[in-house]
């Protein structure tokens, strides 16, 4: 993809996209006329018009377009009409579009070229993630939020990639490697323990997930440390690369247990990102990644591990998995980097989804003021949190009488709470630390693929509210 940057429209140009706010009037365009009564600029709306040598396509942003919305009617226009983008394009943003809506509309624009069918025989590549050149047509300098736009659709499309692709393909080896790379590519170090490596550690409760897989588990750190960095942040994501539920097996919707590792993919994403923007802060990132499969060598509900904490763990479930490989992930992380600030992402509970739906994460913190950063860093970019309570009286749903705390309540309600009071408990009263639980919007349903797919929920939100700290 070409981007050119341009002050005035040349008329010569084939493809026009006109994004036009909501109006009372009729509108007019050079020598073309379009009445209200077709065309209002109506939120979602589409008119195309062919005008002598030119494709007039006029898209409709409502009265208060925000970066979500612009975003989406953007995507669906490099989705959807992919018939009219051949070579080359010019947008022609209005006088009132500020630099977030410019933003969006680039990034949105370019996850348009995202398509579900990776292993189709026949798969056709959009014109617009290949050769295309797309003109920027406004008297004011877009250029550097252009590149962000950018540089967040690469992130997502990657994001997007990981979690939709097969288990098969996308295993603890193959996030392992992909970190490896991408340290590579974009300026951060990277470690990886298998799990000979993280037993010798100390890893039981990571190790115990996986052990009933014949994939090796993999133990992902990476370190991006600028010099002069503001302040250290560190991340964990749950790296679960297919949920059987273990010998607890899963009764329903297995099929989608590929995206349980969306909050690792998500952590990935956020890395590739903040790099890429050079963001001037250290941030440890750890993605514990593994399978929680059914063998004889599974772990057993009512077996007690160790942790790398140091305290006993008993097993009431064995699909409470992603907890245990979170508690080890934050214990080293705190033990052997001490970042200021730490938030984990996971597709944790189904509670959380049938307490949220599917429009906002849950969102757990005893920090006022993270919680606010956060919710504000998700709000300004469509990425919604909701904070819900980690009040002492739900710490008795993780007592155990035989280990030091269980992985499951074992009750039908609060069950996004008593897993948050869990990891709580791993991360000795960190005083910033955010748990952030995106069961529900990680992977769903939308306009853009006919089944469930990813969403990249989280690359976008962690490395805004990592730029604004």
């Amino acid at each position: 993809m070409n981007i050119v940057y341009k002050d005035a429209l040349d008329l010569k140009e084939s493809v026009l996209i006109i994004p036009v706010f909501e109006f009372e009037d009729e509108i007019s365009f050079n020598d073309f006329t379009v009445s209200k009564t077709v065309f209002s600029g109506k939120k979602d709306s589409v008119y195309i018009k062919v005008e002598k040598n030119s494709i007039l396509f006029f898209i409709g942003l409502g009265k208060n377009p925000n970066y979500r919305t612009t975003k989406t009617i953007f995507r669906r226009i490099s989705a959807k009409h992919t018939s009219y983008l051949k070579e080359k394009a010019a947008i022609i943003f209005p006088e009132k579009f500020d630099d977030n809506l410019v933003e969006a509309s680039i990034l949105g624009f370019v996850l348009g070229t995202y398509s579900i069918g990776h292993y189709k025989t026949d798969k056709k590549e959009n014109a617009f993630a290949t050769d295309f050149t797309l003109e920027l047509i406004s008297k004011s300098n877009l250029k550097d939020r252009t590149e962000k736009g950018v540089k967040i659709a690469n992130a997502q499309l990657q994001t997007l990639a990981l979690v939709d692709l097969p288990p098969n393909t996308v295993t603890p080896e193959y996030l392992a490697n992909w970190a490896i790379n991408a340290g590579k590519k974009y300026g951060f170090d990277v470690k990886v323990y298998g799990t000979e490596e993280s037993l010798k550690f100390g890893l039981h409760a990571f190790t115990a997930v996986g052990q009933g897989s014949d994939r090796e588990s993999q133990f992902i750190i990476m370190d991006y440390y600028p010099h002069h960095s503001k302040k250290h942040i560190g991340l964990v994501g749950k790296g679960i690369t297919f949920d059987t539920g273990g010998l607890n097996i899963k009764t329903a919707g297995m099929v989608h247990m590929k995206c349980d590792m969306a909050g690792g993919a998500a952590v990935l994403g956020a890395m590739q990102l903040i790099a890429d923007l050079q963001l001037p802060f250290r941030v440890t990132a750890i993605v514990p990644a593994c399978e929680n499969a059914v063998d004889a060598k599974s772990y057993f509900p009512s077996d007690v591990i160790q942790s790398y904490h140091g305290s006993s763990i008993e097993i009431i479930d064995t699909d409470a998995e992603g907890r245990l490989i979170l508690a080890d992930g934050l214990s080293y992380l705190i033990k052997n980097y001490s970042p200021e600030t730490i938030v984990d992402v996971a597709t944790l509970t189904g509670s959380a989804v049938a307490t949220l739906g599917y429009e906002c994460a849950a969102l757990f913190t005893n920090n006022s003021g993270l919680s606010q950063k956060l919710q504000h860093s998700g709000d300004q970019i469509g990425e919604r949190l909701w904070q819900l309570p980690l009040w002492d009286e739900y710490k008795s749903d993780i007592d155990s009488e035989i280990a030091d705390v269980k992985n499951y309540s074992g009750k039908p309600v609060a069950g996004a709470i008593s897993a948050a009071k869990f990891l709580e408990y791993f991360t000795d009263s960190h005083p910033s630390w955010a748990h952030i639980d995106i069961a529900g919007v990680a992977f769903g349903d939308d306009e853009f693929a006919k089944s469930k797919h990813a969403t990249a929920f989280g690359v976008h939100l962690i490395t805004n509210f990592i730029e604004n700290l």
